[in-house]
């Protein structure tokens, strides 16, 4: 290697930029040295690996050269695997051997882990019986990257048979098998292997951490983690983040509290998966402090933190607070904060400013993906924007070519059923290219519970119980309806059935964060210092509410034919009921209230914290747990956003195609033709309404001037 050589190697080992590299190719080419081989490999691997956005360019460069070895091919082959398109390294094999370019024990392996990342196992078979037939099978690279790529497509016993084949398996090696059995779901094979392995590193700690986690072994994690003798920050963020899919957010926060006491500095994932925990459980204070703290850290730059930010502030029901975080965001190049933006939007009742953002996000230049659908069909349906969802369902198809999964179908059918168009959905759904799943028959029943259509709900809870008769929810759905319209035999033998079938009905809870510390309350539970503090609360409320406001408890939901009296017993034992007291008399006056819980709220409940907010000037926020799609906003002020609506109109040039447009504007449902403008407004001739919404698909009461019109749909 002579001295231009080692310079212009010396120049690339210290580029950071594909700018770089053009610049040192051009004094390449200026001292003849385009054509050396050794400089065009390391030109091509700068490009392939080491630089990142720069892969296009190495391909540029590998066509350029006249004679490329096993080396150029090599790097082009290793940073495909590793990018957007593994397909394009498979390929790339492909072309080297079609060179007549013989292929060596890194060609192998890098094509093997684009298999991998593809989860292409007939590709990895083929891989492997080539790599067989050459002699590479028992390369240690080749045999780890072979004993990955089982494991990834799920065939744990042809990579445990590739990995007994190798003769000295180092560390590396143990870990892949570790990783396969993990990845196949063998926990139990898991820990036989990690108790034969010769030697441990840190690696394969957090394997068996990831492996635990992610199989619901949080237990099992922790033992493992209480065990190592040394722990890192990818040790920290796999406990964080394995806490927050299993539901233990506090163990989560526990843990984030933990590590910043020893002083440590959380990476990208800890970080956002604390976040995601925030916003699942509805812990806002804390979040608000993980705000501050990332401000202060310098992690506001990254994208992924600010999209856990705005999700965060969305789901807590602070949405003014969710846009000031997608505005300040540095940059807004990727799909997924544009997507967070509108379904938090969507989560708040604000279908209009949410199609108004995709227009935004259109205009600069910004591909939607299928969740970004997602989130607009959910906004559309929401806010009774029928013709709208339908036109944005078919851009999506025709448009930008996307495939309608079954969640698109479902936002479809909600739409429908939302509106009222119950039969429209019903044909929607017989017309799905595929056999209708349980998920969309359920979105339908839903439909049909609210808006009181026995006779639909008997059909599709036919096609329910063939489906997936074992679920709980539909069986309680169904008769909750019989209940509602009267038939209590009916109710009574749907109820029946959940012991004959022996299912068991969901118990419902309720979570509220007070003092940075989340209070779990279920229905009907056990009495403790904690609950009897809320009963206590929770009976003071009823008797000022009752006495000064004229509340009266709603018993139709009750699923029971007994007298009022024990109906009205059984809705006040319900969870949130106990939150929200609970929230009252520990948290300072004028909080907001913010009430996790994992099964919808009842007619009763929802009309109770109504009162309460107007009674008490305060801020409610309810939502379900890991399902934004019951999100509710309850508060006794003027805003469009919120349960309570105020508009003022003429009437003299109002009719009732008029008021729907006005209630749409306010992201409410429209409503149906039971009631006529003249009646409504027969003896008034400018009024203020105030629009009260007992839940997503219905009114129940309008007021005017102060007085109550009854308006149930």
């Amino acid at each position: 290697m002579n001295g231009s050589e080692k310079f212009c190697i010396s120049l690339l080992q210290n580029c950071k930029n594909l700018r770089q590299i053009k610049q040192i190719q051009a004094f390449i080419c200026k001292i003849g040295l385009e054509t050396d081989p050794l400089i065009a490999g390391k030109l091509i691997l700068n490009c392939a690996v080491l630089i990142p956005d720069s892969l296009d360019y190495a391909c540029r460069l590998l066509f350029n050269v006249r004679h490329p070895d096993s080396f150029m091919y090599n790097a082009l082959i290793r940073g495909l695997s590793e990018s957007d398109a593994p397909q394009n390294s498979l390929c790339t094999f492909k072309e080297m051997c079609r060179e007549s370019i013989s292929p060596d024990s890194f060609s192998f392996a890098f094509a093997i882990k684009a298999a991998a990342n593809l989860r292409a196992l007939e590709a990895g078979i083929q891989l492997h019986c080539q790599a067989l037939v050459l002699g590479f099978d028992t390369h240690l690279f080749v045999g780890t990257t072979l004993t990955s790529m089982y494991g990834e497509c799920g065939c744990i016993e042809y990579a445990r048979k590739v990995f007994e084949e190798i003769p000295e398996p180092n560390v590396v090696a143990w870990n892949a098998m570790l990783s396969a059995c993990f990845r196949c779901g063998e926990v139990v094979f898991a820990k036989k292997v990690f108790n034969r392995m010769p030697t441990w590193d840190l690696t394969s700690w957090n394997v068996m951490l990831a492996g635990y986690a992610k199989a619901g072994e949080l237990q099992l994690a922790k033992e493992v983690f209480e065990k190592m003798p040394i722990k890192d920050d990818i040790s920290w963020s796999t406990m964080i983040s394995g806490f927050v899919p299993n539901g233990d957010f506090e163990d989560a926060f526990g843990f984030f509290r933990e590590l910043r006491k020893l002083g440590l500095t959380p990476n990208e994932v800890s970080l956002t998966s604390v976040l995601s925990a925030c916003a699942q459980a509805g812990a806002f204070e804390f979040g608000r402090i993980l705000h501050g703290f990332v401000e202060k850290a310098g992690f506001g730059w990254m994208v992924s933190v600010s999209n856990a930010l705005l999700d965060t502030y969305a789901k807590c029901g602070n949405l003014s607070m969710a846009k000031l975080v997608f505005e300040r965001m540095p940059e807004k190049t990727s799909v997924i904060s544009w997507t967070t933006m509108i379904a938090g939007l969507a989560m708040h009742g604000c279908g209009m400013e949410a199609t108004q953002l995709f227009n935004e996000m259109e205009n600069c230049g910004i591909k939607p993906d299928a969740v970004t659908f997602v989130s607009l069909l959910y906004a559309c349906s929401h806010a009774g924007l029928v013709e709208q969802g339908r036109e944005y369902f078919n851009k999506m198809t025709t448009f930008y070519g996307i495939e309608p999964s079954i969640e698109h179908y479902g936002c479809m059918v909600d739409l429908y059923g939302r509106a009222g168009l119950l039969q429209r959905a019903y044909d929607f759904v017989c017309q799905l290219p595929f056999k209708p799943c349980a998920t969309i028959w359920r979105v339908l029943l839903g439909a049909c519970s609210v808006h009181g259509n026995v006779e639909l709900a008997e059909k599709v809870k036919f096609r329910l119980l063939e489906l997936d008769p074992s679920d709980s929810g539909d069986h309680i759905l169904l008769s909750n309806l019989y209940a509602i319209s009267g038939k209590w035999k009916a109710s009574a033998a749907v109820r029946g059935s959940l012991s004959s079938l022996g299912i068991n009905k969901e118990t419902g809870w309720s979570m509220i964060e007070v003092d940075k510390i989340m209070y779990t309350f279920v229905a009907g539970g056990e009495q403790n210092e904690i609950t009897n503090q809320a009963y206590e609360k929770l009976r003071e409320i009823m008797l000022r509410i009752r006495i000064e406001d004229g509340y009266i408890a709603e018993t139709n939901h009750v699923l029971y034919d007994v007298e009022d009296e024990e109906k009205e017993e059984v809705v006040s034992r319900h969870s949130e009921k106990l939150a929200v007291a609970f929230g009252m008399a520990r948290l300072s006056k004028g909080s907001v209230i913010r009430i996790v819980k994992n099964l919808r709220i009842c007619g009763d409940c929802h009309t109770l914290m109504k009162f309460i907010s107007k009674a008490y000037s305060l801020e409610i926020v309810l939502f379900l747990s890991l399902d934004t799609e019951a999100s509710d906003h309850i508060q006794d002020s003027v805003s469009p956003m919120l349960w309570f609506s105020e508009i003022q109109c003429n009437t003299k040039a109002l009719d009732l195609r008029g008021l729907r447009l006005i209630l749409g504007t306010l992201m409410l449902n429209p409503i149906p033709d039971l009631l006529s403008p003249q009646k409504l407004f027969s003896s008034w001739s400018s009024s203020v309404i105030l629009a009260v919404r007992l839940d997503v698909y219905r009114f129940t009461t309008f007021c005017l001037d102060g007085k109550l019109l009854p308006f149930l749909s």
